[in-house]
């Protein structure tokens, strides 16, 4: 598919609230290729619709555990608590340590309009509660102590 280019923090964009999918259609295929694109080329573990400007709720992630694609995703369940660092996309070079729950349960649509859930712990449940987050416009850094910034590649 295509590449898009990430939407970095400042835009408003990222601060909204993320229009729910009514309708599986073509074009929502079309985005969630492009959102599995568009992360994986940028090495990152999850991308979120409205960081390619896209007022979705849409996300991908993969953890290396494989690829998740969920539509309208929803924390149905959370357990636990974890404190770990993290880093965004569209926030490069930014890090903080951020406590979410350890262990979580989404439901939501896969690209079919199938609904799906999914049970996570560790990273790739930080990882969804860091995407599922982006749809209702908070950032890492909202959530965040001892935010600071990096050099690329260190």
């Amino acid at each position: 598919m295509a590449v898009f280019k990430i939407v970095l923090f400042g835009d408003e964009i990222l601060r909204e609230k993320a229009k729910p999918v009514t309708k599986i259609t073509p074009n929502i295929h079309k985005l969630l290729d492009n959102l599995k694109d568009t992360m994986y080329h940028a090495r990152g573990v999850g991308l979120a619709a409205p960081q390619i400007g896209v007022s979705k709720r849409v996300i991908v992630v993969d953890t290396g555990e494989g690829l998740i694609e969920l539509i309208n995703p929803e924390i149905v369940e959370a357990r636990g608590e974890d404190t770990d660092t993290e880093g965004c996309l569209s926030l490069p070079n930014v890090v903080g340590e951020v406590t979410r729950a350890a262990e979580v349960r989404v439901k939501g649509m896969d690209r079919y309009g199938n609904a799906v859930e999914h049970h996570a712990r560790g990273y790739q449940a930080r990882a969804l509660q860091h995407e599922i987050d982006h749809l209702d416009g908070i950032l890492f850094i909202d959530r965040a102590v001892r935010i600071r910034r990096i050099n690329p590649g260190s």
